[in-house]
């Protein structure tokens, strides 16, 4: 039968524990670089809600070019100013992104964006916004990340066993850090509704990974004594295998219309960050419950003296079997009156004396 006949059927039969270290060292490579351009990058590029400054957003009717509103910027004495095109409303906008300005400074900055844009200034958008605001954001973010990793890793503990809930959270953290990478990477804004949706990627990765554990749980309750726990997680894996890939692709479709539809096409921008980040996160997601979790709990779970003593008795019962099967061929051999190698001529029997 095809690949996909095995998927649909869950018949499929990959060893995903014997691979782990291909998994391992794809993770540790998007890890490293992701640390990497993070640092070259000098961290992320913050929303103003998280930094603080001054947002002016205009319209764009002259169709000015982001290099002209630029150099209007820099000419007034504001320096580091971030300067993007975007859609919105089926419109061209101009939004100029700067730290915090003063009165003055501001009312300067929307006169000069509206000469060179040949917009009305009454109709400039601004906010500002100060660093104490941005910092409380930004602590309030993770705090809710720390909530949300010590909740996940009591429930897990209490759901399934420790060592799962432990193997679970590193799993959670490297989902965060891998989705953090791509964002250092690609240089997407973090704005507050990319914290939303990774605390929304996170806890479908957790689901993902119960759903796992808790078959790997059920199997090693019902046949522990009979197999390894590499070949249960294995089990377990090409069980969960279509049934992840479903409810990824189900996820990620609606998601995929959201940011190309409402993002692109609609020029909602506002819903770019979320999207992007919920898109990023739920396939990191699905590979780390999958190719990172499952087999990283058992290389850990096979150093216990349970599964080692589970293993070498099965070893040993293999063997055990392999011997037995050998015995017919010897068993042959003696019945064709031929003795085998090694044993010894029987001897006649006796004659009985007559008694007088």
């Amino acid at each position: 039968m095809s690949l996909f006949g095995d998927l649909y059927w869950g018949r499929t039969t990959f060893d995903v524990v014997a691979s782990r270290r291909r998994w391992f060292a794809l993770s540790a490579i998007l890890l490293v670089v992701s640390a990497g351009v993070f640092v070259f990058r000098g961290g992320f590029d913050l929303s103003v809600e998280f930094q603080g400054g001054t947002v002016v957003t205009i319209a764009n009717p002259d169709g000015a070019s982001v290099g002209e509103v630029r150099d209007r910027v820099n000419a007034l004495g504001i320096t580091g100013a971030r300067v993007q095109v975007q859609e919105s409303g089926g419109r061209t906008e101009i939004r100029v992104q700067t730290t915090r300005l003063d009165a003055d400074r501001e009312a300067a900055l929307v006169v000069a964006l509206a000469e060179v844009t040949g917009s009305d200034p009454a109709a400039i958008s601004r906010q500002s916004v100060g660093p104490t605001f941005g910092r409380q954001i930004a602590d309030a973010a993770v705090r809710a990340l720390i909530v949300f990793l010590i909740v996940a890793a009591l429930y897990m503990t209490w759901r399934l066993q420790w060592k799962m809930a432990l193997v679970a959270t590193v799993a959670l953290l490297h989902d965060l850090l891998a989705t953090a990478g791509i964002y250092a990477i690609v240089g997407l804004e973090v704005s507050p509704a990319t914290v939303i949706a990774v605390l929304t990627v996170l806890g479908y990765s957790l689901y993902d990974t119960v759903i796992l554990f808790d078959r790997v749980l059920e199997s090693v309750k019902e046949r522990g004594d009979r197999q390894t726990l590499t070949s249960i997680v294995n089990e377990s894996f090409n069980g969960i295998l279509m049934r992840s890939i479903n409810t990824t692709l189900t996820t990620l479709l609606p998601i995929g219309s959201l940011l190309l539809v409402g993002s692109f096409l609609l020029g909602a921008t506002t819903l770019r960050a979320f999207a992007v980040a919920l898109f990023i996160g739920i396939t990191i997601g699905t590979y780390s419950t999958l190719f990172v979790a499952g087999p990283l709990y058992a290389a850990w779970g096979e150093r216990e003296a349970r599964w080692q003593r589970v293993r070498l008795r099965l070893d040993r019962k293999a063997g055990t079997a392999a011997a037995v099967g050998a015995a017919p061929a010897d068993t042959g051999t003696r019945s064709a009156g031929i003795p085998s190698a090694g044993t010894a001529t029987p001897r006649p029997p006796r004659k009985r004396r007559k008694s007088r």
